[in-house]
């Protein structure tokens, strides 16, 4: 883990046309995403590329791993699970994913472009023509000492992704290596329901607790239950937060 310091990150949401300034309390993120080495540590399972970014992660299996992790180092666990529906325990200690806004953050480390360097010295993208992730490590890191945040594999955040929209889908961010350079940028947004798993997309670890219920770093419960009011028809194919 890499300790980041406080700062301030513009979110920018597309639909909605809007753009706010969040401001983060100092946390820790991961110097790399997690490798099928450390999930099979962690959860007991084999590993066919062990320096290779884990991936086909659903986000459900995403924040069960890293209450599992935060158990084998002895703290906190960050959530509670009643079913499929997950509670995030603010003040906790223990490791959890990132917040869209912690993301973004660590991400720039700084950098205003769209990318913290050159995209051929800083990600594996589709302009590099690999058929799969990367072992982690193998491109330059970002002024936080963080690699692979823009490329090899989509990171899950914890984050609903557009609750008027599309219901309970979370945050991935980063790209991955089959993807070009448009949306292998800091400010790019994706996301996939709960239960989803695809060969591209994995998870970072955060940690960092705070004094605060049902809000920090850029999240809260109450904003996501005003995102997904909804006062008007529906557009066709919307499938918006029923809670």
């Amino acid at each position: 883990m890499t300790r980041i310091a406080g700062g301030e990150v513009t979110l920018h949401d597309a639909r909605r046309r809007t753009r706010r300034v969040v401001r983060l309390e100092p946390f820790e993120i991961g110097v790399y995403p997690v490798t099928e080495e450390q999930v099979a540590e962690v959860l007991g399972v084999a590993a066919r590329h062990p320096d290779r970014p884990a991936t086909d992660v659903s986000w459900l299996r995403a924040v069960h791993f890293c209450n599992a992790a935060s158990e084998w180092e002895g703290l906190d666990p960050a959530y509670g699970f009643e079913g499929e529906e997950v509670t995030w325990h603010v003040d906790a200690d223990g490791f959890r994913l990132p917040t869209e806004a912690e993301w973004e953050f660590a991400c720039r480390a700084g950098s205003t472009g769209p990318h913290y360097g050159p995209l051929t010295e800083v990600a594996w993208t589709a302009a590099d023509g690999v058929t799969s992730p990367q072992p982690v490590g193998g491109r330059m890191p970002n002024l936080n000492g963080a690699f692979d945040m823009l490329g090899n594999v989509w990171e899950w955040c914890w984050d609903l992704l557009d609750p008027a929209r599309y219901d309970e889908y979370r945050v991935f961010r980063g790209g991955g290596f089959a993807d070009d350079a448009w949306s292998v940028r800091a400010s790019t947004r994706r996301g996939g329901a709960p239960r989803m798993h695809h060969e591209d997309v994995g998870l970072r670890l955060a940690r960092g607790g705070f004094d605060t219920t049902d809000a920090a770093q850029g999240w809260s419960a109450a904003a996501d239950r005003e995102r997904a009011a909804i006062d008007a028809p529906l557009p066709p194919g919307w499938t918006p937060r029923s809670r």
